[in-house]
């Protein structure tokens, strides 16, 4: 194959259009959750993976699956983790029986938080993909988005 090569120039149009996508969704959700919440989605984002938490088996998540989690390095997840600690929404701990670990949960106040947002979130989702649906190059990715199944928690 060459970089010419019709089957490589298609691909590329498919993730750029996929890019969009994401960009434009993106984009609505925050200015959704700014304007109502005071909230970026990655906030968001941050609020609802650790408000899945549990204390069984495998309950707590480790930072790396965090970042993982909300797509952002291990680093950024951090100062994301201390933002939100400084703002009362969420509150670290030492693990009980690894005192190396260190655990993250969300406070009732950042519990109280998402609740409030979670509507807005998900408004902000079904206007931004109607939207995109209209444009005929985004509209069968926005048909895929609608039925993917959720993925099962690791």
């Amino acid at each position: 194959m060459t970089a010419t090569d019709p089957a490589l120039t298609a691909l590329a149009q498919s993730w750029c259009a996929l890019s969009l996508l994401h960009g434009r969704i993106e984009a609505h959700i925050e200015r959704a959750l700014q304007a109502k919440h005071d909230l970026s989605a990655r906030e968001y984002s941050l609020l609802d993976v650790l408000s899945r938490q549990h204390d069984g088996d495998g309950g707590h998540l480790q930072m790396k699956q965090v970042a993982d989690a909300v797509v952002l390095s291990q680093s950024a997840t951090t100062r994301l983790v201390t933002r939100l600690e400084d703002r009362g929404l969420l509150e670290r701990y030492l693990c009980p029986t690894d005192r190396r670990g260190i655990y993250t949960n969300v406070t009732e106040a950042g519990l109280k938080l998402l609740e409030e947002a979670r509507p807005t979130n998900d408004a902000a989702l079904r206007e931004a993909l109607d939207e995109a649906a209209k444009n005929p190059e985004l509209a069968p990715l926005v048909r895929v988005v609608e039925t993917l199944k959720a993925p099962v928690p690791v």
